[in-house]
């Protein structure tokens, strides 16, 4: 899993052994594990970690009082979780598990003393936030001027782009454990909606899905579907000019 923060981090920035040893390092307690649907720490709580996701999927999400969820991101191994929630008091959103999930708890320390050693790598965790932020706004843009299919289109040309970073996506292929309900709390329409959108799609010859295998025979055409251009996750190297020469 720091392989993944490393791979991710490298999107942006060539590390130098030091700064990869102080990644490894990062999280020197015992993984943690979650079954699916439990929560790694609920709004109104006190943070005091950020959690690294290990192995498995994991949300951000918002509840109303009646119940209804609303996913506002996806968390995938090699994520951190909220950077910088350290400096709140209490939590404003849960992180909550969508499959079974390993993950690690980094106190603060840890972040104040790479700060201060290895100023390259705190820019790496910059760009990070920045880029989990841009994320968000392309989500607010999916919610309020997509069309439900084209929001579907752009949600799994995301994900694909997103576990490609980290090598768990090839030749079109990847693992996607979502749930049409999840996938509809993420792009704001019903589960019956979603379904309808998700036969379409197969019916087209965009997408192919069996339990968890998903397939995407020709990426480029769902990308013109979903209106996807992937410069927002911000993946070619922004921080190439900072690289290290070891």
């Amino acid at each position: 899993m720091q392989n993944a923060l490393l791979l991710k981090y490298e999107k942006f920035v060539r590390l130098s052994a030091a700064e990869r040893a102080a990644l490894m390092a990062l999280t020197p307690g015992a993984k943690k594990r979650l079954r699916a649907k439990e929560d790694i720490v609920r709004e109104g709580a006190a943070p005091q970690f950020v959690y690294l996701i290990v192995s498995g999927w994991a949300c951000r999400y918002k509840t109303l009082e009646d119940g209804r969820r609303q996913i506002i991101a996806f968390l995938l191994p090699g994520d951190l979780c909220d950077l910088n929630a350290l400096v709140l008091r209490t939590m404003d959103h849960s992180i909550g598990a969508l499959t079974d999930v390993e993950y690690v708890e980094a106190p603060k320390k840890v972040f104040d003393q790479i700060a201060a050693e290895y100023p390259r790598l705190m820019q790496a965790m910059i760009w990070d936030g920045l880029v989990s932020a841009s994320i968000q706004r392309e989500w607010t843009v999916n919610l309020g001027q997509r069309t439900a299919s084209e929001r579907m289109a752009h949600l799994f040309c995301e994900i694909y782009h997103r576990l490609q970073a980290i090598e768990m996506a090839h030749d079109g292929r990847i693992i996607l454990p979502l749930t049409q309900i999840d996938l509809a709390d993420t792009v704001g329409i019903s589960a019956v909606h979603v379904n309808r959108i998700l036969q379409d799609l197969r019916a087209r010859g965009l997408i192919q899905w069996r339990n968890a295998d998903f397939f995407i025979p020709d990426l480029q055409a769902l990308m013109r579907v979903g209106l996807f251009n992937p410069n927002y996750l911000h993946f070619d190297r922004e921080g190439a000019h900072l690289d290290a020469n070891e």
